[in-house]
């Protein structure tokens, strides 16, 4: 069992000599650094989208393997939606962490700059979470937006419509 699973598992002091902060940082594309080198290796940033969390006493983000865990910085989001795709009729989102899960329009907007953003993991512990669209995920929205002849976009899945603002 690890030792993630025991109640007080996130109140338990640091090792001795070590700090549960860390210079681990998530910026806004979706890339870890470590003291500002970007961390390359494949397996440990694929790893570091799964231990994606929020301390539950504190909320801030944190990054744990059920075996340890240590704050780290979000510039933006914590978790990014890397693909989608339409499966009967509903879209599927494709999230960094590489799990799935269906798209709700009414949690989609955009910033000033055009970026979609949305709510994911409402089930999860410590969520809802927010999410960014990558462009390429935003690319692949086409089959689901259509123009309300208004000025705006609409957004539309099983799971209902949304306007966003053009």
């Amino acid at each position: 069992m690890k030792p993630g699973v025991h109640p007080e598992f996130f109140r338990f002091p640091a090792p001795e000599g070590r700090s549960r902060e860390s210079t681990i940082r998530l910026d806004g594309e979706g890339r870890f650094f470590h003291d500002e080198a970007l961390v390359e290796h494949p397996k440990l940033r694929d790893a570091f989208h799964t231990w994606i969390a929020r301390h539950p006493d504190d909320g801030r983000y944190i990054l744990t393997n059920g075996y340890d865990w240590t704050y780290f910085v979000v510039e933006d989001v914590p978790y990014f939606v890397r693909s989608l795709r339409a499966e009967d009729g509903d879209a599927v989102l494709v999230l960094s962490d590489a799990t799935e899960e269906p798209l709700d329009p009414s949690t989609v907007h955009a910033n000033e700059r055009g970026e979609l953003y949305l709510k994911v993991k409402k089930e999860a512990k410590g969520g809802p979470f927010d999410a960014k669209l990558t462009r390429f995920a935003q690319g692949q929205l086409g089959p689901f937006l259509s123009d309300d002849g208004a000025g705006a976009i609409v957004l539309a899945t099983k799971r209902g419509t949304t306007k966003i603002p053009a």
